[in-house]
């Protein structure tokens, strides 16, 4: 326990101006979030002060009952953005279907981003085509795919994996998969959103009780809270222009 707290301190230390309204539970999880690809398209849109994001995913990218859609990430995620984006006007559109594979999502996509015209898509994927053992040839090749379908519409693409679960870990691969995604965002220089990892550290510090039955709501909208507020992090961070290097190292 001492040391959860001192992790979590440290991190709070370290932590700057935008993570001011950010929940310790959620900032526990920051030294998992990488941008090292920028979102040139999103840039551009920032500075045109109108961001307009595709959010394309199946069953974990929502939360069931009367209020699942406002405290689902999608929603989470625009409300963090219009925070931190003052001036900025945010809009999202959802193409999420449960029990999709990456391969029936991308038969969506050419429409779906013809209709938002977003200078972002998000993908979350991965989830279905684990518990359907797809073929991970298959897999990798639906997400080339539509990263490529996404570019040609103009969009930037940050790619979600799995949602982690220690009830499920034994019984289905969703590390096969989400290392899949891992690599192809590493080949196509987009933005990975490892939400596999970030959920698996929760769990291992026990920031969240993953163990509960998936009923207890209360934690999957703190989950998603926390997912919403740390990709709207990615967002920015991977949005920001490159800053000029001083010659002579100056």
């Amino acid at each position: 326990m001492m040391g959860r707290v001192l992790l979590t301190l440290a991190l709070l230390a370290l932590a700057g101006p935008a993570w001011a309204e950010m929940p310790a539970t959620c900032r526990v999880a920051e030294p998992q979030i990488a941008h090292d690809f920028p979102l040139p398209r999103v840039m551009h849109a920032l500075a045109a002060k109108r961001l307009d994001i595709l959010v394309v995913g199946a069953g974990s990218s929502s939360l069931p009952g009367p209020t699942g859609a406002k405290n689902a990430f999608p929603a989470r995620l625009q409300n963090a953005l219009t925070e931190q984006l003052p001036g900025v006007d945010v809009s999202l559109t959802l193409n999420v279907k449960s029990g999709r594979t990456a391969e029936q999502m991308v038969k969506t996509l050419a429409p779906a981003l013809q209709a938002a015209k977003p200078a972002l898509m998000i993908w979350q994927t991965g989830t279905v085509d684990a518990m359907q053992s797809i073929d991970t040839d298959q897999f990798k090749a639906a997400l080339d795919h539509g990263i490529a379908i996404a570019h040609s519409a103009g969009a930037d693409v940050v790619l979600i994996n799995a949602q982690y679960s220690p009830r499920t870990e034994s019984m289905i691969a969703l590390g096969t998969y989400a290392e899949i995604m891992r690599w192809v965002a590493l080949q196509q220089e987009v933005p990975l959103f490892d939400r596999f990892s970030i959920m698996k550290l929760w769990a291992d510090l026990g920031t969240f009780d993953l163990y509960s039955a998936t009923k207890k709501l209360d934690i999957a909208e703190s989950v998603h809270d926390c997912i919403g507020r740390l990709l709207a992090e990615l967002v920015i961070e991977a949005a920001k222009p490159d800053e000029p290097h001083a010659e002579g190292g100056r």
